[in-house]
């Protein structure tokens, strides 16, 4: 029985090593999307999903991302409950739906909800592209107008990270109503003095880049987040002219006046945590 169990066969991942190769169980290593460097995945969890070679920002899912920021057990979540229907009846999409949920654990493409960023309270939405991509539906869009209204009414800062696809095509017009929906949002927020904050992750593309990314007090990126309306070939197609390697990246939109900072992850707590110190009534930054 234990000469089957150790001759069973297994699922390895083949990493070439010189001439020779190396069988690695599969899930143990992670390698770099940029500099093609191969860690033990729990090396690059441990460096909050950063490159230790080059640096490269891979994605953070959203319990990810809320346990990197907030203060430990202060994080309380908003709406969790609040699922997609099928308004259009498109084809197959309730399943699809499932199936992420599922693979995600979570119920729509936004967390939302409020906690402590080194003391200090706030708001708080966190877009995960693992869910139908980010993609902005009816749900995705109400979780975050209603998240913006509850910093409004309990005057908290509001943050949000956002990760993208554009608007969820199977809610056709539905979808693209939450543009409107989110930035009245936030206009009522930053007339009755309210702080938000936007940070922009890979990637920050189509009606939400066109919307509530864009309109922070503060806009901010991770570097190499890809940030942009229409992808870059049908620019190129309709403008008939060639782009810049690096348009549409954080680092271009930084240096057009687009953004007001590139932040990298490690940095990114005590950033945020200080912004919010700032514009305490009677803080300081300390």
């Amino acid at each position: 029985m234990l000469k089957d169990l150790f001759n069973k066969k297994r699922k390895y991942a083949t990493i070439p090593s010189g001439e020779s190769k190396v069988d690695i169980p599969e899930g143990l290593m992670k390698k770099c999307d940029k500099c093609y460097k191969i860690f033990y995945r729990k090396e690059m969890i441990n460096n909050l999903n950063v490159c230790p070679n080059c640096g490269h920002h891979h994605q953070l899912d959203a319990w990810e991302r809320i346990n990197s920021l907030f203060d430990e057990g202060s994080f309380t979540e908003w709406d969790q409950g609040m699922i997609a229907t099928n308004p259009l009846h498109f084809p197959g999409y309730e399943a699809k739906l499932e199936k992420d949920r599922e693979k995600t654990g979570l119920n729509e493409a936004v967390v939302t909800g409020k906690g402590d960023i080194d003391g200090q309270a706030t708001a708080f939405a966190v877009m995960d592209a693992r869910f139908r991509m980010g993609s902005m539906g009816s749900v995705v869009g109400e979780k975050i107008a209603r998240a913006i209204e509850n910093a409004r009414k309990e005057s908290l800062p509001f943050i949000i990270f956002t990760a993208s696809g554009g608007a969820r095509m199977q809610e056709g017009v539905l979808s693209l109503m939450q543009m409107s929906k989110t930035s009245v949002a936030i206009s009522r927020f930053s007339e009755s003095g309210g702080l938000m904050i936007s940070v922009m992750t890979h990637p920050t593309t189509g009606g939400v880049s066109a919307s509530f990314a864009s309109l922070g007090d503060y806009n901010f990126a991770e570097p190499g987040a890809l940030i942009g309306f229409a992808g870059r070939r049908i620019i190129e197609q309709t403008t008939r002219e060639k782009l810049p390697d690096d348009f549409q990246t954080a680092e271009f939109l930084l240096k057009h006046g687009q953004l007001d900072q590139v932040i990298h992850r490690h940095d990114m707590k005590q950033v945020l945590g200080t912004l919010l110190k700032m514009h305490q009534k009677g803080g300081s930054p300390e």
